[in-house]
């Protein structure tokens, strides 16, 4: 062998020694880090992270909420079952490490699909020891898992590894082990758990966020049935009981377990989803670490949010009990003390006797019917074993009638979130109404329209007939948007269409507007998450969304065109107050023109001051720059409020969580008279106290009125702003929920705008009373408009 190649080889191995013993020194280094294993359970006391509002009080905290230790004996053999078959099906043959699984998942990565090699025992390292080993992916933290479940195995038994293992996975909605998340998701102890709910949970392990039962259904009973495959497919299940398993519906009921949550619980459950994905990215354990989340939550204006749903949901709950009692519809004062002194009524009886098969497929739906399902009994004896007992179905009319509420509060400056209340009370109710529920705006979409109109060059000045239309549909039907209180055949201003809420002008400037140019402007104030389905009828509200991208629309008129995506962390700083993340603002893009959002604020002042959410100024705050806009569904099935002011822009929705329960009466069912009470106590709260400046003014001026001829009839109403359901000639089904008789379009339509002046004498009054000012615009003489039939801009 000549010198070079020699001199070579020798470098080679020296070099490779080198390494070797460097690894030899890097591993035996991570060996002695490497925690001691003396009994399984956690060696240091967590302490949990804290939610402040902005102004330093406590929201919630991030405390670790564990149920009694359970045994092996009392937990569902079908959770361990498919525990091993999906996480580790060689648990029982290995010594904590699967080599040739670990060989398998390096392999693989390397080619670009991640894989896990980790082992059950790795996992209950990883929940034993977070702060031990870490969860950085580097092979130093690798190295210490291993050894760690190396000396685990060698110690206890594979059973009370596995015990240890399932008293300690964490899972969502602060559910630390299979006991409380048995509790938390199916309200049962572990060990009754079956095999399509046993599933459920030991499929979030591969992602609790991603695979969250709740709020990504579909995604976790796919998760579900793979899991279920792995059980058939390992023998642990039969093909008969895996097919049955596979068949079945999500059966989730969401029931928190002790959780501290303090005056903002929805607001608090939102920020812990979004800090859970921070905290996953960063490599950071809130349940132990101790920081200190600082928000932008108000306690002072979430006191008055609070205060507020609570009571007007309270009297507005008297008035569904009530207006429901009876075949015949009781006549009251319209005044709400006067439904409370009513409240001896039944309740909902006549809703009841009217829908006989909603009460009945409610009863399905309840664990005890379930139960007896499962306990063999055929469907009708247990649909009347469960209907016979009148505890249980008192509880279920007195759910399925329960009205529910959202309401929002975003600072349009920055996009701050102030005030947050997911629902009347969150130990009835977990889901959030602000985030979480999509449902139809109605009237409140409106603003968009006429934002996207005003973009395209139209005047607020422009004319349009108050007359009947109809659009050809794509499958061949016409839709026929409805006013309740009908078509008047006269010319009518933009600015007037938006003030009284009239679908037949909304639906004219929808056409001249396009609905591609409203489509992408509706997202591009703020309406990012929910699918809009491009159609003529969502115009007019008709595309469910949520409440909080409604307020962020708003936001963005009221911050002069920009829109901000809401925040709602600050910053993060540790024990010692030092910085770990600062967010603050999200970034800012222009959404509307100034002189766009000066036209729309103009004619939003006139929705408060002259139509549809007068009730506002006649009954909570005289003072202060307010714009807005009311909303209602078809059959009062949704009632919306948003109003702006320049620092603070609030909304509410009221509702009842089954759409097949509505308010009865056309007064109280709209938005003006239901949403608007929600709003209305807290802005006087918030401007009794001065946490909003009463005296603080948008840049766009005060206008006086745009009134075209100087005649204007304004009749408000917000009934049936919802596309109408088509009959078989496209004709619209105008029946009420209850199905008893047509709707009359003057039903229920007296003072239906808390106030608003019915005539043109009563108008002209109504505005010399307010002032007038005296660079008051020459009225304008429009031509006619002939009727015309409106072709839809898309099929």
């Amino acid at each position: 062998m000549n010198s070079p190649l020699r001199q070579a080889l020798i470098w080679l191995m020296l070099a490779i020694a080198a390494l070797a013993v460097a690894a030899a020194v890097f591993v035996g280094y991570q060996v002695t880090q490497a925690p001691p294993v003396t009994e399984l359970k956690t060696t240091k006391v967590p302490e949990p992270s804290v939610i402040l509002s902005a102004d330093g009080k406590t929201i919630g905290r991030f405390q670790e909420q564990r149920s009694q230790p359970v045994t092996l004996t009392q937990v569902s053999p079908y959770v361990t079952q498919a525990l091993i078959a999906t996480e580790d099906h060689r648990f029982r043959e290995h010594h904590g490490v699967d080599w040739l699984r670990s060989i398998k998942a390096i392999l693989r990565t390397a080619t670009g699909r991640m894989e896990g090699g980790s082992t059950l025992t790795q996992q209950l390292v990883r929940n034993l020891f977070p702060e031990d080993i870490g969860r950085s992916r580097n092979l130093g933290r690798k190295v210490k898992e291993i050894v760690t479940a190396l000396r685990i195995e060698r110690i206890y038994t594979k059973d009370q590894i596995l015990e240890a293992y399932l008293n300690t996975v964490p899972f969502l909605y602060n559910a630390v082990g299979i006991e409380a998340a048995a509790h938390t998701y199916f309200d049962k102890p572990a060990i009754e758990l079956d095999a399509a709910e046993s599933a459920t949970l030991v499929a979030m392990l591969k992602g609790t966020n991603y695979y969250n039962p709740v709020l990504h259904p579909k995604r976790a009973k796919a998760r579900r049935n793979l899991v279920l495959a792995q059980m058939l497919k390992r023998g642990v299940l039969s093909q008969e009981d895996h097919d049955l398993a596979s068949a079945e519906e999500l059966q989730v009921t969401l029931t928190h377990q002790s959780v501290d949550l303090d005056m903002a619980p929805h607001f608090a459950a939102h920020v812990r989803k979004w800090l859970d994905d921070w905290a996953d990215t960063h490599d950071r354990d809130l349940a132990r670490e101790g920081l200190i989340i600082h928000t932008t939550l108000d306690s002072r204006l979430q006191e008055a949010a609070t205060k507020a749903v609570e009571r007007q949901t309270e009297a507005l709950q008297n008035v569904a009990d009530v207006e429901w009692s009876a075949a015949s519809m009781p006549v009251i004062s319209r005044t709400l003390d006067s439904y409370a002194q009513a409240s001896k009524a039944k309740a909902f009886d006549h809703f009841w006797r009217q829908h006989p098969t909603l009460l009945a497929d409610a009863a399905r739906r309840t664990p005890d019917y379930r139960q007896l399902i499962k306990a063999g009994n055929t469907p009708a004896a247990a649909l009347i074993s469960v209907q016979g007992n009148a505890e249980l179905m008192a509880k279920v009319r007195t759910s399925k009638t329960r009205l529910e509420a959202g309401f929002v509060a975003v600072d349009p400056r920055n996009g701050a979130v102030k005030a947050w209340v997911g629902s009347r009370d969150f130990d009835d109710e977990q889901f959030d109404h602000v985030a979480q529920a999509a449902r139809q705006p109605g009237s409140t979409f409106k603003p968009i329209v006429y934002a996207a109109a005003l973009e395209s060059g139209i005047l607020t000045t422009r004319t349009y007939v108050d007359t009947p239309i109809a659009i050809r549909l794509g499958n061949g039907k016409v839709w026929r948007p409805t006013d309740m209180s009908g078509s008047t055949g006269e010319s009518m201003t933009m600015w007037q269409g938006l003030v009284l809420s009239k679908n037949t002008i909304t639906t004219q400037v929808m056409q001249d507007a396009g609905l591609p140019r409203i489509t992408a402007l509706a997202k591009a104030m703020g309406i990012t998450d929910s699918e809009l389905d491009p159609v003529p009828s969502m115009a007019l509200g008709t595309s469910p969304v949520t409440l909080l991208e409604m307020a962020t629309v708003y936001a963005t008129i009221a911050s002069g065109g920009e829109h901000k995506q809401p925040y709602f962390v600050e910053r993060i700083t540790d024990k010692q107050g030092k910085e770990v993340a600062v967010f603050g603002p999200n970034k800012v893009d222009r959404a509307l023109s100034a002189e766009t959002v000066n036209n729309l604020i103009d004619m939003m002042r006139g929705v408060v001051t002259y139509g549809t959410g007068t009730m506002l100024r006649t009954r909570f705050v005289p003072e202060g720059d307010l714009a807005g806009k009311t909303g209602t569904t078809q059959n009062n099935t949704d009632g919306w409020f948003m109003v702006m002011h320049p620092q603070l822009v609030t909304g509410a929705w009221v509702g009842f969580n089954d759409q097949h329960v509505t308010m009865r009466g056309s007064y109280w069912g709209q938005g003006g008279h239901s949403a608007l009470l929600l709003v209305g106590d807290f802005l006087r709260t918030a401007f009794k106290q001065k946490l909003v400046d009463s005296q603080a003014t948008f840049a766009s001026p005060r206008r006086p009125p745009v009134t075209g001829n100087g005649e204007w009839n304004p009749t408000s109403d917000e009934v049936d702003e919802s596309a109408p359901l088509l009959d078989s000639e496209g004709n619209p089904i105008t029946t009420d929920p209850a199905g008893e008789q047509p709707l009359n379009p003057a039903m229920d339509n007296d003072d239906e705008d808390g106030g608003a002046p019915k005539t043109s004498e009563e108008l002209d009054q109504l505005v010399n009373r307010l002032g007038r000012s005296s660079d008051n615009r020459p009225v304008l003489s429009p031509p006619p408009v002939p009727e015309r039939t409106l072709e839809p801009t898309r099929p």
